[in-house]
């Protein structure tokens, strides 16, 4: 068994929000220590877990999903967190800002469960259309009405996609499938897939659609995007479908519109306030009205693809704390690294020492690297290759040197030293 510079029995890692179980298998499969919970914590909790006063006992890892915020204070005061899943799309739940300037790596999962979302769009968009909520809450009263009123089929109906991403490209494809003509608007210039046609504007797709499907991030342009305006400019009868961030629809304008008529349907997995467990009840001035499917945001939340999401955050995870490499990170400087030892390998073809790795996260201002690479020079250490990248005012620098046991530790030391590091490391 290779020596490793830090006991992994030490790393401990802290999962909430009932992180898929194959999680747990992955990081024990590395020797580190596990905790897994099903429910959020709020910031009191994750202080006493991860903060100052946790001591030894806090976490390295921790994992999350999209109802935990992990904000500025609570980060401030993990000194020994290193890295941060979030066992989703989204990363909006974490202040990324502070996260950089902390030296936290924040890794998602975009594309996991896409396919997902996306289906369960498809089936919202045809229940919606043939009123299948309002006939089986009939039904389960005894009610028998075979009235085809208000049913249609969606084939030949014009679907509008906003945010033709990831998921809005997945709909757009099932869509057309299914004999639907698909329209999009996106803020960027996309590539139409299909027969797919894009708008010049949110107002033009609106107008044009009868059904609008939302597939958009939650940021300051998305907020509040589809409001009182908007859904006034919507065709009359047409259905309305968010599950993307519950931001970016105003609910009393929907409910509003609703009520009135000018809207037949609308169908929302993602709320402005969502409960964070089973034992807080939801509410809502959509509760009780027709033709209306709510879902308790669980657009990605198949098994296939949470078993997916978890390999995705682990593989990253894993990767970043054995190797240091940065790759699908949301907040630092991308840098791919190879394993330990392929630098140093022999020229005979023979295998090489496993080299030693330090890992300099640091503020990225002038003469910073002029100060790093002093430090190896005082050490006399035989640099095999260094690895370099800069994001905002972060910077990344990796070294691999040839093995030295005795002044591994006095490089870390030393770059701790200097007021331009934020984070240092080292493997062997």
């Amino acid at each position: 068994m290779v020596k490793t510079s830090f006991p992994k029995e030490k790393i401990k890692v802290l999962l909430l929000e009932g992180v898929h179980p194959v999680a747990v298998e992955r990081f024990k499969a590395e020797g580190f220590s596990v905790q897994l919970h099903e429910k959020a914590w709020d910031a009191a909790a994750l202080e006493k877990a991860i903060g100052d006063g946790a001591g030894a006992g806090a976490a390295h890892i921790l994992g999350i999903r999209s109802k935990t915020s992990l904000t500025a204070p609570v980060l401030a005061g993990a000194k020994r967190l290193m890295t941060v899943g979030c066992f989703c799309i989204g990363t909006n739940q974490v202040a990324l800002g502070e996260a950089s300037q902390r030296g936290v790596a924040v890794f998602n999962s975009p594309f996991s469960n896409t396919r997902s979302v996306a289906e369960l769009t498809l089936a919202e968009i045809i229940a919606l259309h043939r009123r299948m909520v309002d006939q089986s809450t009939a039904m389960h009263t005894g009610n028998w009405d075979k009235s085809a009123a208000g049913a249609h089929e969606v084939r030949g109906r014009t679907l509008g996609i906003v945010g033709y991403g990831h998921i809005g490209t997945q709909v757009s494809i099932l869509a057309e499938a299914l004999g639907m003509r698909v329209i999009f608007f996106d803020i960027l210039s996309k590539l139409s897939l299909g027969n797919a046609r894009a708008c010049r504007s949110l107002d033009e797709l609106l107008k044009a659609s009868d059904a609008v499907t939302l597939h958009v991030p939650e940021t300051a342009a998305t907020r509040g995007l589809i409001g009182r305006a908007q859904i006034k400019a919507m065709k009359k009868g047409a259905h309305l479908i968010n599950n993307a961030r519950g931001s970016v629809v105003d609910i009393a304008s929907l409910a509003e519109a609703l009520k009135s008529g000018h809207l037949a349907g609308a169908a929302l997995d993602v709320f402005p306030y969502e409960p964070s467990g089973r034992d807080e009840v939801f509410k809502s001035e959509l509760l009780g009205l027709p033709n209306v499917i709510l879902t308790p945001h669980v657009g990605g939340s198949t098994e296939e693809a949470q078993e997916s999401i978890a390999h995705d955050v682990c593989d990253k995870l894993i990767r970043f704390i054995n190797v240091g490499a940065t790759s699908g990170s949301v907040n630092m400087p991308v840098v791919d690294l190879p394993e330990q030892g392929s630098a140093s390998d022999a020229a005979d073809g023979k295998p090489g020492r496993r080299s030693h790795r330090i890992l300099h996260l640091h503020k990225n201002v002038p003469g910073v690297m002029s100060k790093v690479n002093a430090v190896m020079a005082e050490q006399k250490v035989n640099i095999n290759a260094q690895y370099l990248q800069t994001k905002g005012d972060v910077g990344y620098v990796v070294f691999d040197i040839e093995p030295t046991p005795t002044k591994g530790p006095l490089i870390v030391e030393a770059l701790r030293k200097l007021p331009e590091t934020i984070k240092v490391r080292a493997l062997w």
